[in-house]
């Protein structure tokens, strides 16, 4: 390809993804003012955890092996060989886009924990999930990038298409993680919830914050040689 790299989010998607993280942003300021100070579980956790809470092997496995993906260790190594795929495939902007759009929505998450002060098991922050956010931002940025891969007939996934792909990879892994860790009984159900839109609300306008910064350099060139 040739000319200004493609930026990352899709221009056909930004209405879309736009009202999807407006909306996202709400549940987790009203799951966040809901739960505010306490240490329990409210009815729905309650119900959720009920049917969910305690599995055996070799479910228990499955959410074990979930989990690690979320720690550390794990979410490093995802977000290394991501970034290495961006940079082989010559998508610096993509790169960037990896690191700041799962940094930004773990770091909200670690923030908002301290702002609501729920608690677990006697004094662990819950509310909202790390994990959640973790999975779910990665599969959003991942998703967001494979809308923009260019292929014989055209720019790739826009409008529809696109959204639907990007949701779609956003409930998968949120379902997934926030399965494992309401199974291990680290998270009340409500967390995984606003762990889950705390990616959909950050990734998005992230998404829009890389490309200005990228785009800035050209656009500066632009006007100076007028």
């Amino acid at each position: 390809m040739t000319g200004r790299p493609a930026s990352v989010l899709a221009p056909a998607l930004r209405v879309g993804l736009g009202l999807m993280a407006a909306l996202a942003a709400l549940v987790v300021v009203v799951l966040g003012f809901r739960y505010a100070g306490e240490g329990e579980p409210g009815r729905v956790d309650a119900r959720v955890r009920a049917a969910v809470d305690g599995v055996g092997p070799p479910w228990r496995h499955a959410a074990l092996a979930m989990d690690s993906l979320g720690e550390p260790v794990g979410a490093a190594t995802l977000v290394a060989a991501i970034v290495t795929g961006c940079l082989l495939l010559r998508r610096p902007r993509a790169a960037v886009f990896v690191v700041a759009g799962v940094g930004i929505a773990v770091g909200t998450t670690t923030l908002l924990k301290h702002l609501v002060g729920r608690t677990i098991h006697g004094g662990y922050l819950s509310y909202p999930s790390g994990h959640t956010a973790f999975a779910t931002a990665l599969a959003l940025v991942v998703a967001m990038l494979a809308t923009r891969r260019r292929g014989r007939d055209g720019p790739g996934l826009g409008g529809t298409a696109g959204t639907l792909l990007v949701l779609a990879a956003a409930l998968v892994a949120g379902a997934a993680m926030g399965w494992a860790q309401v199974a291990l009984d680290a998270h009340y159900p409500t967390d995984v919830l606003g762990g889950w839109c705390t990616a959909l609300a950050v990734v998005p306008g992230t998404a829009w914050l890389v490309d200005r910064m990228a785009d800035r350099p050209a656009e500066a060139g632009r006007r100076e040689r007028r």
